[in-house]
């Protein structure tokens, strides 16, 4: 017998249905005593009654319910406006290279944090234990005192699937976990130092501000979040940058260097093509590297855009191709090479026994002789040649979209220069710059003689010319020595058939505590192919490299530089749609 009908019928006995009610209406008989009426009124005030506060229990239980079901799902719980409005941090638009091949994108992941005064732990030290096993950067104790302290505590920011497993295999209900977008570079290490990474800012436990901390992601971060369905495309090509970092990365390795750097650039558009600098770093772990910037020690460190060095004789060029363009020599000059007194300073060629004094200003250029170098600026003059190095772009930071790059300024002498300083900027020694400043200075010799401005950004076709620095004679001629230095000068170990490799070796000597080292060089080899028709410049720098042949210790360009670079050219030009040209023996081939 239910308690509703116990309560209906008054005296215990129990209405079945109610064809009973309606007899014991029909004889007049109602418990008590009570007239049937009262009878009636008693159970429709009670009916309603109980149901109110059935339906009150219902809603509560349903509420909580639903309220542990959202901070499970979503965190902290917070209006809906302000929900979607967070919501909108994340999001950031895509990175793709020049062939729409992916760099850059968000997606879904998990965040382990705990919030003790909200959901409580229930076994702080054996879960935090657990944690710290499956996390070892998660400090153990942290966690046991975030808990004792009712401290709210992100545990860890990004959890793959995989990890959420492992968390939910601890089955503490205060380890909690909330989803968000996070950054992910699919191609790892891949132009690392180009893209540069990202990291989180305003934090919720459903979302996280996605901020761009280095690279196009700093220099592009406003049009990233506000453009968010318009992929960015950039002027790299991901097949060319795979080559070379592999190559680099090798030679890096081979010749025990310190450090490498490498652009590859469109002489026509200044698109870069591909930019690497080793050592390299992940983008995905960028917060677990050290910033050690300054001392360039650090993987953050690009050699590429960052670092500025004397380069050595890879300057000869720009001091050939002014005395070119002034007229004041032309390739079959003959100029002395004997040493050459500027100031203090005895200039003398190394090689001057097979050089002989007195020869052309092309072999000069081949053999890189440099008393005639010397000569050559004095014939220009240093006002003369400050500005035309200054038209090249060697004496401010390459305006290219990264912000390193930008703030990354040349070191020469300021005010006048002096004769000496003249002499020896001409063989790049006195000047530091960064390899970017080096690459647009030779892609304008390249191209014709038409300034240009370096770009990671894609190009639509058909490029504007820049002013013109030199004449496309000059051009002309200067690409032709070039050619011959590889073929018969110091780099011909750069030499690549079908190619018609064109360029120019330099090995300076590292600077050290004010002294230059005496074992201790930058060896650079600025290229420039095919030489017939450029399309493309490379430049591959390496710090400290060294090879034993026949017992001797080799650091200069031509076997360390020279033959990384000829390595990239063999795999890059197939991939460039380079088609090779064999040259006639007649041609010197």
């Amino acid at each position: 017998m239910t308690y509703l009908s116990k309560l209906v019928s008054g005296d215990g006995r129990e209405i079945r249905n109610k064809s009973e009610l309606r007899y014991d209406e029909a004889a007049g008989d109602s418990p008590r005593g009570q007239s049937h009426p009262k009878e009636k009124a008693r159970i429709g005030i009670i009916e309603p009654r109980l149901l109110i506060v059935a339906g009150a229990f219902a809603l509560a239980f349903g509420y909580a319910g639903c309220k542990l079901a959202q901070q499970a799902l979503f965190g902290i719980d917070l209006p809906k406006s302000a929900y979607a409005a967070q919501i909108g941090l994340s999001r950031r638009a895509e990175i793709v290279d020049r062939n729409g091949d992916l760099l850059a994108t968000n997606m879904k992941v998990q965040s382990l944090y705990i919030q003790p005064n909200l959901t409580k732990v229930l076994y702080p030290r054996q879960s935090s234990e657990k944690l710290a096993r499956i996390f070892p950067e998660i400090d153990a104790e942290r966690v046991v005192d975030s808990v004792k302290k009712g401290k709210f505590d992100w545990l860890k920011r990004i959890l793959v699937e995989e990890q959420v497993d492992l968390v939910n295999e601890i089955g503490d209900p205060g380890l909690l976990l909330g989803t968000r977008e996070a950054r992910v570079y699919p191609s790892g290490e891949l132009a690392a130092h180009v893209l540069g990474g990202t990291a989180f800012g305003e934090e919720h436990t459903f979302a996280a501000e996605i901020i761009g901390t280095a690279g196009v992601e700093k220099y592009f971060d406003r049009r990233l979040r506000e453009q968010v369905n318009v992929p960015l495309e950039l002027s790299l090509d991901l097949r060319a940058q795979w080559i070379v970092q592999q190559e680099l990365k090798s030679g890096v390795g081979l010749f025990g260097a310190k450090s490498g750097g490498a652009v590859l650039m469109d002489v026509h558009s200044g698109e870069i093509i591909s930019l690497d600098s080793q050592p390299g770093f992940d983008p995905n772990h960028r917060s677990s590297y050290s910033l050690l910037q300054k001392s360039g020690k650090s993987p953050l460190f690009s050699h590429s855009t960052q670092r500025v060095s004397e380069l050595g004789s890879v300057f000869k060029v720009f001091t050939l191709a002014q005395a070119l363009e002034l007229g004041e020599v032309n390739p079959e000059t003959i100029v002395d090479n004997r040493p050459y007194k500027v100031s203090i300073k005895v200039i003398k060629d190394k090689y001057q026994n097979s050089n002989g004094d007195m020869i052309t200003v092309r072999r000069a250029t081949v053999k890189s002789a440099n008393p005639v170098t010397a000569r050559l600026a004095k014939m220009i003059g240093p006002e003369r040649q400050k500005e035309f190095l200054g038209k090249l772009g060697l004496l401010d930071p390459v305006r290219v979209e990264l912000p390193e790059a930008r703030i990354s300024k040349p070191l020469y002498p300021r005010g006048k220069w002096s004769d000496l300083s003249s002499a020896t900027i001409a063989y790049g020694h006195g000047i530091s710059v960064t390899i970017l400043n080096l690459a647009k200075a030779y892609a304008i010799l390249a191209n014709g003689g038409y300034s240009i401005e370096p770009t990671i950004l894609k190009k639509a076709a058909g490029n504007e010319l820049g002013e013109r620095i030199v004449s496309k004679a000059t051009s002309d001629a200067v690409l032709s020595i070039l050619r011959d230095v590889v073929r018969e000068g110091t780099a011909t170990e750069a030499n690549v058939s079908g190619y018609s490799v064109g360029g120019k070796t330099g090995t300076g000597n590292k600077p050290v505590k004010g002294y230059y080292a005496k074992n201790k060089v930058i060896s650079t080899f600025a290229s420039v192919f095919p030489t017939e028709r450029p399309r493309y410049v490379l430049i591959v720098v390496l710090d400290e490299p060294e090879i034993k042949l026949q017992y001797e210790a080799r650091r200069t360009a031509g076997w360390t530089a020279a033959p990384v670079a000829a390595a990239m050219i063999k795999r890059l030009a197939p991939v460039l749609g380079i088609a090779p040209r064999f040259e006639s023996s007649a041609s010197g081939a």
